[in-house]
């Protein structure tokens, strides 16, 4: 294929990705009608439609799926090469970045984040958009995030992910009211918080249902940031993971944690990106970073 085809196939990819003409040019920098006919040029060279028009969005075929995988390792492994002598160099770097994370994320990864960009050196301007689950996928591939942290599974090829840590529900409480020893009976008589699952973290109300406990829910929040120190004043229990529950005892010395007398083992943190050929040096250097940072033991390379 000639080396003037290039540019129609980095069309190709950032269509699939962005599902939008308008998108796809805005991102490349070209004219609405020069990424129309780039895709007319496709639709001809690999016989088949390969996006369909439904609604505002440009919906790939088949076809255009089974391309997508080896044309965009294709362009990532040539921008590899072009700019292989190109080290990025983050001392110094000023430029903006763009995290996504829920309620629960902010307290427990961005303190470590943070941390690690000032030993880089780094003094770029973070910018963190609270997200709810269904909203991350979009957020990356609009470019209006560069990466993010949830414990959503978003199964596509679109994006680029890896595990963070595993997550392992527990129980916390007050010191001033402790639960029992675990049992099965150990939440008989008490009362609970349950917080909202936007972000992800459906597991509290899945166990709540099932072990026929949700009629002992008095107090139902949309964020996890003021939980501990309610939990603190009151006698009510809480199921969240167990690193934000350290993260709160660090905080409030008296909570106490419990574990659950059933399996606590939920969906892990996963860390998601654009794939290669849509991440600038810059981005890759921060996925890297915030990996490094956040990452449990076992999931860092």
């Amino acid at each position: 294929m000639m080396f003037t085809d290039l540019n129609q196939l980095r069309t190709f990819v950032t269509l699939y990705e962005l599902r939008s003409v308008t998108g796809a040019a805005k991102r490349l920098h070209v004219t609405q009608p020069t990424v129309s006919y780039s895709l007319k040029r496709l639709r001809e060279r690999f016989g088949d439609e390969l996006f369909c028009r439904e609604g505002n969005d440009m919906v790939p075929t088949a076809k255009a799926t089974q391309l997508f995988g080896p044309l965009h390792n294709a362009l990532a492994q040539i921008d590899a090469t072009v700019m292989g002598s190109d080290v990025f160099e983050p001392t110094g770097f000023s430029g903006e970045l763009f995290l996504g994370l829920t309620s629960i994320g902010e307290q427990t990864f961005l303190p470590p984040i943070m941390t690690a960009l000032g030993r880089a050196g780094a003094d770029p301007r973070i910018q963190v958009e609270r997200l709810d689950s269904d909203e991350v996928e979009g957020g990356l591939i609009r470019g209006t995030i560069d990466l993010a942290l949830t414990v959503s599974r978003i199964a596509t090829p679109r994006l680029w992910r890896t595990h963070v840590r595993s997550v392992e529900y527990v129980a916390l409480s007050s010191g001033s009211h402790p639960l029992p020893a675990t049992g099965p009976d150990m939440f008989e008589g008490r009362r609970f918080v349950r917080v909202s699952a936007r972000g992800g973290h459906v597991y509290p109300v899945q166990a709540l249902t099932e072990h026929d406990l949700m009629s002992q829910v008095v107090l139902t929040m949309e964020e996890y940031g003021t939980v501990p120190a309610v939990l603190e004043a009151t006698d009510l229990v809480v199921l969240l993971p167990r690193h934000v529950a350290g993260v709160f005892c660090g905080w409030f010395p008296r909570l106490r944690i419990a574990e659950l007398p059933w399996s606590g083992h939920s969906t892990p943190v996963e860390l998601y990106t654009r794939r290669e050929a849509s991440l600038s040096q810059a981005q890759r250097w921060f996925r890297s970073l915030v990996l490094d940072a956040v990452a449990a033991d076992e999931y860092k390379s």
